[in-house]
């Protein structure tokens, strides 16, 4: 690539619609992920390194796992002492019921202005807007100020081992230089309330604490009194896990997130005010509430039960499965309050536990995202937010590298865009898919 000759924010028309094709065309790719390595990422991963290689770059393709492929690319950039900049996207997504869905779950079907399919959302809609800017940075000449290092993996929707764990673990020298990264799950409007259209980025994630419960008891007949049951042992530990109420942890991400929505709305609360009150804080920001109000406090959700084999036979153990989630910082709270609430009749360990998260809201790096969504709607509130979930990032965070949640998307009013996560008839509209391309162009030739 030669050194960048088009004007600011010229993206043409050709990027505009690689990002419409290369969402479909990637939708229509089944990599459905059921977990237990259940997946190939294959095809994709092929499909997007065919068309990094049309640039000129040299994509690598990696596995842990036969069939699961992680494309890696570096783009030069013109400042050979700037530090390089990670943009990653998962290639793999959840399974979908075909019967549920008003179109196909892999059509990637184009309708009434909106691309449909499982992965629209989450996240092939990013892997494309990024595959069209690096093919439009090939054709009209443009280098970025930094080395972009593009990744695409797989297995985020399951443990990242075969994805961004494996690729932080083993190819670390891929990522040499890179300090910051943007991904999935922020930049993309949240309707508050009237002429009230946020754009939260993510900039901060809670810890994953996935458990298992066993609890040992005695075998034995149905009809007999059994005071050692291990079905009632656990399934009284976990309901004292589902209706415990986690104190408040009001981490600085979330401070931030509280405060500026809050001002956003008259509101100018003292958050270390004694008595101080979130819940009610919550209570007067509205729709807004729903960005904040998952990550105010750790969370313990119960999620599988496994216990018998015959109506008559008590089991001799019984096992559940816990989806945990940690503020960061409260990993120890977490792991205290597991020990009370299953007490002294059933065991826990983790079964998968990752890290929590926090980047600067005052980094030049979150200026820079903030100001690229303010060019292209300059009526947008951009406000920072903690992710109730997780993503690569935390994979990525053991080489150094900040995270934030940066998949710009302009959506309409009424478009609930958290709702499609995991859910039925995800889709995005092509205008929006149009207003990422155009963002992520500016930020990442500038940033």
């Amino acid at each position: 690539m030669a050194e960048a000759t088009a004007p600011q924010d010229s993206v043409d028309a050709l990027a505009l619609d690689e990002s419409v094709t290369f969402t479909s065309e990637l939708i229509r790719i089944d990599t459905t992920n059921r977990g237990d390595g259940d997946c190939r990422e294959r095809p994709a991963a092929e499909y997007v390194a065919e068309r990094l290689a049309a640039t000129g770059l040299e994509p690598t393709l990696l596995e842990r796992t036969p069939g699961r492929t992680n494309v890696v690319a570096r783009i030069p950039g013109t400042d050979p002492s700037a530090p390089a900049l990670l943009v990653h996207g998962h290639l793999d997504v959840v399974p979908a019921e075909a019967a549920d869905w008003t179109v196909h779950p892999f059509s990637g079907e184009v309708r009434d202005g909106t691309v449909w399919g499982r992965g629209a959302i989450d996240m092939k809609n990013m892997d494309a807007m990024v595959l069209a800017v690096v093919r439009f940075w090939a054709r009209a000449g443009i280098r970025p100020r930094r080395d972009i290092v593009i990744a695409y993996t797989a297995d985020e929707e399951a443990s990242a081992a075969d994805g961004a764990g494996f690729l932080a673990d083993r190819h670390a020298a891929l990522f040499e230089g890179c300090t910051e990264g943007i991904s999935e799950s922020g930049a993309f409007t949240f309707h508050a309330g009237p002429n009230m259209p946020l754009y939260p980025i993510g900039a901060g994630e809670r810890g994953t604490g996935w458990l298992k419960l066993t609890a040992h008891g005695k075998a034995g007949h149905g009809s007999k009194v059994n005071r050692a049951n291990a079905v009632t042992a656990l399934a009284a530990a976990v309901t004292r896990i589902g209706e415990h109420e986690w104190p408040v942890r009001l981490t600085p991400t979330v401070r931030a997130a509280l405060t500026e929505i809050a001002a956003l709305h008259g509101i100018h609360p003292d958050l270390d005010a004694p008595g101080f009150d979130v819940d009610e804080l919550l209570g007067k920001i509205g729709p807004a509430a729903a960005l904040v109000a998952p990550t105010v406090r750790n969370s313990s959700n119960p999620t599988m039960l496994d216990a018998g084999y015959k109506v008559n036979v008590i089991p001799g153990h019984a096992t559940a499965h816990i989806d945990g989630r940690t503020v960061p910082g409260g990993d120890e709270e977490f792991h205290a309050t597991m020990d009370r609430l299953t007490g002294p009749s059933v065991d826990w360990e983790f079964a998968h536990r990752e890290i929590a998260l926090q980047a600067p809201v005052d980094s030049p790096t979150y200026g820079k995202l903030r100001a690229a969504i303010e060019r292209f709607d300059p009526d947008g509130h951009v406000v920072p937010y903690c992710m109730s979930g997780g993503t690569d990032a935390k994979q990525f965070s053991r080489l150094g590298i900040t995270g934030y949640g940066f998949s710009p998307l302009k959506l309409p009013v009424g478009f609930d865009y958290q709702a499609l996560f995991h859910g039925v008839d995800e889709r995005v509209p092509v205008d929006a898919l149009h207003f990422g391309v155009r963002v992520l162009d500016h930020y990442l030739r500038t940033a």
